[in-house]
């Protein structure tokens, strides 16, 4: 800037509180229906599936929100010794895909939400190919039965002390059951029920690990899926747990809540954060890729720090520029380069 001239001005924090508020929720909701695919390739990555189906996970967690009328209005606030929380909080749900990390789909609510409401979105995103992993408390009649009306595998954690009927041994140790629907009568129960296949392991020699485990599965064909690739299968559910720590953790960078004053723009910001997970991910998965290297030996932290290092180069020149220059190459250079963008936009 030259000697004397008036200093640029300086977009404030009110002026881009404003702007966000003029693009609402709806843009970034619709970019992760869009984008957020499935990234693994089988031939590069067959521990991203069994037996030619797709292992996701879904499962759901709460975080802090800022303590503003608002987000307590829209979102509510869970109770403690003293009355309630010192933040409100909000309710979300994810679908992942568990080799890479990547978020699949995602929903919020408010804290005193359903979890299985929050979750019920999210059943768009999974289709025939996938098999799908949830924890306890996914496993009612109606949950099964809309997940499993999507065409997807399920393997779903169950309580222990549910009461299921031994209607068939199979040979591997594991037994046929049905879950039915309660609150109608005895002949339209047995007319809905539901056949499932339950397994019941143990994991001795661990310290943290419970008595039993028991499993459901729409995998009926002790088979074509055999009861202790299973049971070791549906430990990579903690891979949600993970992406969850890589949200509040990495992404955050531990700060206790999010900074959004209100409901849509807590929304506008949920849907902002899980994109950039996405962005993170997918460049570390384009590296495990290229190196034919695992996923879980790559730092997500570090891939984080990279593009908060390069993120601000982005904007060091004015797009229209960019067009003008692009305008300006000979059209087989063009040629290439659409060649070259569109290669590198679609997942691997």
């Amino acid at each position: 800037m030259a000697a004397g001239a008036a200093a640029p001005n300086r977009v404030s924090k009110a002026s881009i509180s404003v702007a966000r508020t003029k693009i609402g929720s709806a843009p970034l909701r619709d970019l992760v229906q869009r984008c957020c695919v499935p990234m693994a390739d089988a031939r590069f990555h067959p521990q991203a599936f069994y037996r030619g189906m797709r292992l996701v996970a879904i499962d759901g967690s709460n975080f802090d929100l800022p303590d503003e009328p608002d987000n307590d209005a829209h979102f509510g606030r869970p109770g403690s010794r003293t009355g309630v929380a010192g933040y409100p909080q909000a309710r979300c749900a994810v679908l992942v895909e568990c080799v890479t990390h990547a978020i699949l789909g995602a929903n919020l609510g408010p804290y005193r939400t359903d979890e299985w409401e929050i979750c019920k979105p999210l059943l768009s995103s999974l289709h025939p190919g996938m098999l799908c992993m949830a924890d306890r408390g996914f496993n009612g009649f109606e949950h099964w039965r809309q997940a499993q009306a999507t065409g997807a595998q399920l393997l779903w954690r169950c309580a222990v002390n549910r009461v299921l009927p031994r209607n068939q041994e199979l040979s591997d140790g594991s037994y046929l059951s049905v879950i039915a629907p309660t609150g109608v009568g005895r002949a339209q129960a047995r007319q809905q029920a539901i056949v499932v296949r339950v397994i019941e392991y143990a994991l001795p020699g661990l310290a943290d690990s419970q008595a039993r485990y028991r499993l459901l599965t729409t995998l009926l064909d002790p088979e074509q899926a055999p009861v202790l690739e299973l049971a070791a299968l549906y430990h990579e559910r903690w891979q949600v747990e993970e992406v969850f720590d890589e949200l509040k953790t990495h992404l955050l960078k531990s700060r206790r809540v999010m900074r959004s004053k209100t409901a849509e723009l807590v929304h506008q910001e949920f849907y902002g954060w899980v994109l950039a997970h996405y962005a993170v991910r997918w460049m570390l998965h384009q590296g495990a890729t290229r190196h034919r290297i695992p996923h879980e030996s790559l730092s997500f932290t570090s891939h984080v720090q990279l593009l908060r290092r390069e993120q601000p180069l982005s904007g060091a020149f004015p797009p229209r520029e960019a067009a003008i220059a692009s305008a300006m190459l000979p059209a087989s250079a063009g040629r290439k380069r659409k060649a070259a963008s569109d290669q590198n936009a679609q997942p691997a």
